[in-house]
């Protein structure tokens, strides 16, 4: 059973559903291997020849995708993110109370800045257009913690609150921890130093 809620939608895709479908095989398994390019090493410093070199295609098919290098990381990144927020809503299970379906929903969602070296988020903030891209998905998880928040204060499995300010402070763990200037400071990766402080403030709510 698939988890909804009405009136959530996610952020419109910079690559949209209809134009992919239209995609060669290849074309997708490029994006593929793209993702993990920019996740591991954020192509900043690369031009778009060298990045066809290292995924072994033509500068043609690479301009076939996007017009700019800059556009093919956006492109990359928000694919990316539209990825692991329907996996994240697909791991919800509807008959769970609301408290344990954001813990599965903040584990899978998190998983966006699942790199350890903080790549992809020093590549991304540098772009034209991207905070307006990772606006919206923040935005977007932000209003799925608040209506699970909303849901358990409704069950009362936890004391009435402010479930917007709750829900923004958990959607952004994993962007703030991401961060160049933390990752660094921080003694595991941003993705667990996320979970485990969501755990924290979970278990907070429950007690309280």
């Amino acid at each position: 059973m698939r988890f909804r809620l009405p009136g959530v939608r996610p952020p419109k895709p910079l690559l949209p559903q209809e134009i992919e479908h239209r995609l060669t095989g290849r074309q997708r398994q490029l994006l593929d291997e793209l993702e993990e390019l920019v996740v591991a090493e954020g192509l900043v410093d690369v031009t778009m020849a060298q990045i066809a070199a290292r995924v072994n295609c033509s500068l043609r098919t690479l301009y076939e995708i996007s017009p700019s290098k800059d556009e093919l990381v956006l492109t990359v990144t928000d694919r990316r993110l539209h990825r692991i927020g329907r996996e994240a809503i697909e791991s919800i299970d509807p008959e769970l109370p609301p408290l344990a379906s954001l813990r599965s929903y903040l584990a899978n969602a998190n998983r966006a800045v699942q790199s350890e070296k903080g790549e992809m988020a020093r590549s991304f903030s540098s772009l034209p257009g991207a905070r307006r891209i990772f606006d919206a998905h923040e935005n977007y998880l932000t209003e799925i913690v608040q209506r699970l928040l909303d849901l358990a204060v409704e069950g009362g499995d936890i004391s009435s609150m402010d479930t917007a300010a709750v829900a923004h402070v958990l959607a952004g763990l994993g962007q703030q921890f991401s961060h160049p200037d933390v990752l660094p400071m921080i003694s595991k990766s941003a993705k667990q130093t996320a979970d485990d402080l969501t755990e924290i403030i979970l278990r907070g709510l429950e007690h309280g």
